[in-house]
């Protein structure tokens, strides 16, 4: 808004007015989120584990809820065959998350198993196919999972489309560097199948995920090239663990620079930090691997996010919070699946 200087005598017009008054939905179009990819949950649970809050039993849904988590995000796979996230499986767990309020991102890998920057295999059931076919493929699949879901009453709140994307997705068709045009149309197509998707439905938010939390060089050279491509999205994700993605300084610098050089929403929509040693063996560590340093990490992260510029940090997810013990190193259940300190940092934020 264009400030005029001096003194005026004359009123305004109704409509700046108006202007001043209403939040802008480009600031305030997501509430924050309070987030944990449950992905594991309900296997962890349906092996036997027994989560706990101050030693009292309790489902592992409940337990997030009593301490102000208000997102739940999930993977889904699209044939998976050792892991558990199968559109039914997924289903499922966001039915019982919806019930409770919880609001819903899905997290598409478009693989049979895990996607990130070091892979991204094509499924299995998608090998041999073209460019043209793979493209078609994703929009069918993508449209028909959130019909999926919305015919369940589970339409997603917010899609990933593919999952840490900062060297492409389904190689070697969609690899970056060498396949920007391919791997924008194989993106455009997992948003164009949630579109056709979801019918009448609340558009879900789109997201566009990578892996650079703190390193601010490759962060601009992943979003300068793809917003050259003009394609609508609304939230940029980022995966943020300190051993890999650098210091809190770092990433406070890369938030600061997405806030002001893109305009968009973000969400460290995974982070995580060892309640035990892992990760600082024999080197110092920013935080002790402890429970207690576990939660001052968190705490600090948060603070990072709630700093952003132009109120552009708008949420922080755990990754993966309730999983079995063998798993649980950074989780926020001790090994007797007894919630941690760190499920508290919220609780001063969303307590009455």
């Amino acid at each position: 808004m264009k400030r005029e200087t001096g003194f005026q005598k004359t009123s305004p017009p109704i409509t700046l007015l108006l202007a001043m008054l209403i939040p802008s939905p480009a600031l305030y179009a997501h509430d924050y989120a309070i987030g944990a990819d449950l992905s594991f949950l309900a296997q962890a649970e349906q092996q036997g584990t027994v989560f706990k809050d101050d030693g009292q039993a309790k489902p592992g849904l409940e337990i997030f809820k009593d301490h102000g988590y208000n997102w739940i995000r999930l993977r889904l796979f699209h044939s998976p065959t050792q892991l558990p996230n199968s559109l039914e499986y997924t289903l499922a767990v966001a039915k019982e998350a919806k019930k409770l309020g919880f609001k819903f991102l899905l997290n598409y890998h478009y693989s049979d198993t895990w996607a990130d920057p070091g892979k991204q295999y094509i499924p299995k059931a998608w090998d041999g196919k073209s460019h043209e076919e793979l493209v078609r493929a994703v929009f069918e699949y993508t449209r028909d999972t959130i019909v999926a879901f919305r015919d369940a009453n589970t339409l997603p709140d917010m899609v990933q489309i593919g999952n840490e994307i900062t060297n492409g997705m389904l190689w070697p068709d969609g690899k970056l560097p060498g396949n920007w045009d391919n791997f924008v149309e194989l993106m455009k197509a997992g948003i164009n199948g949630v579109d056709a998707g979801r019918g009448t439905g609340q558009r879900p938010s789109i997201m566009i995920h990578i892996d650079k939390g703190g390193d601010k060089k490759a962060t601009k050279a992943f979003f300068d090239k793809w917003n050259s491509y003009g394609i609508d999205y609304d939230v940029i994700g980022q995966s943020y663990y300190p051993w890999w993605h650098g210091t809190l300084l770092d990433l406070r610098d890369n938030l600061i620079f997405m806030a002001n050089e893109y305009q968009k929403d973000i969400i460290l929509v995974e982070v995580a930090y060892n309640w035990r040693p892992a990760e600082y063996k024999g080197k110092n560590a920013p935080f002790t691997e402890t429970p207690e340093g576990q939660r001052q990490f968190l705490d600090e992260v948060n603070r990072a996010v709630l700093g952003t510029p132009g109120n552009r940090g708008k949420g922080v997810f755990w990754w993966e919070p309730a999983v079995t013990a063998k798993r649980n190193s950074r989780g926020m259940f001790d090994n007797d699946s007894n919630a941690l300190p760190v499920i508290t940092v919220f609780d001063r934020f969303t307590r009455k």
